[in-house]
């Protein structure tokens, strides 16, 4: 049975990373959420994917620059009038810990899939403090309650710092396909080396999953499927349509990252 993670969210029914969007999500029946965390000016985890505010609210300037009650004063919705049980206005931006609450709440099995963003200006503080939330929640062998956490980045160096203080079976290292458009800052070079970096994680079992793209997936099959064969938590992202859905299962994925939730369920 594929199981479906709900990315930043139900973000096809309501803004990424909203209140809103991730109550919609578990309305949907998803098996899991999805999230980024980015450090507020306080160092408070916030639930945020972008360096700065500027494209998912009214603000302008780094997150980092923002405290949390900042965040909260931001239209996040885009002028969307939200229903009252999916929450107010001024209650849309979550803390790491409102989400964690939010997921051990819902009386039934979820996985919460946390990504840690990179490059970032305070080094792998963001990893400490995300640990510090969850040992907060009473988390134990990666679990909280009925909540399995996984710890996800695109930067190897990420998680063999959170390897310190965490077993591996809680990492997932995320792949894509070394296209310039989506390498960013990073040098194609370091890019590269990275890259060789996160797939020698799986190979080895360091990690207990791995979180290729789609485009990686049509990409590697093979070595998608091995892993998959070899115990890895395999969760491909992002699956939209029929089309990636089907591409996913025949290389032998077990979790898809989803925009539309409800949606992947009817294709299912």
């Amino acid at each position: 049975m594929t199981r479906i993670v709900a990315h930043r969210g139900s973000s096809s029914s309501w803004p990424e990373h909203t209140r809103a969007a991730f109550r919609q999500a578990i309305a949907d029946g998803a098996d899991g959420l999805e999230c980024d965390v980015r450090l507020t000016a306080e160092g408070v985890a916030v639930c945020w994917h972008d360096a700065t505010v500027d494209r998912t609210s009214d603000g302008s300037g780094p997150v980092l620059d923002h405290t949390i009650d900042e965040l909260r004063g931001l239209d996040v919705l885009g002028g969307a009038r939200v229903p009252a049980h999916l929450g107010r206005a001024g209650q849309q931006v979550l803390t790491l810990a409102e989400l964690v609450e939010m997921a051990t709440d819902a009386g039934r099995p979820l996985t919460l899939a946390i990504e840690l963003k990179h490059p970032a200006p305070y080094g792998w503080r963001a990893e400490d403090v995300v640990l510090d939330v969850l040992d907060r929640a009473g988390w134990v062998d990666g679990r909280i309650g009925d909540v399995d956490v996984s710890l996800m980045s695109f930067h190897p160096g990420s998680l063999a710092h959170l390897a310190s203080r965490v077993d591996g079976r809680v990492l997932m290292p995320l792949l894509d396909l070394l296209d310039p458009a989506t390498v960013g800052d990073v040098p194609p070079d370091v890019a590269v080396d990275l890259l060789a970096e996160s797939v020698a994680m799986v190979d080895s079992g360091a990690a207990g999953g791995v979180g290729p793209s789609v485009a990686y997936v049509r990409a590697h099959p093979d070595r998608v499927r091995r892993w998959s064969e070899a115990g890895r938590v395999v969760r491909a992202w992002t699956v939209d349509t029929a089309d990636d859905l089907d591409v996913c299962r025949r290389a032998g994925v077990g979790e898809v990252t989803t925009n539309d939730p409800a949606g992947l369920r009817r294709l299912l």
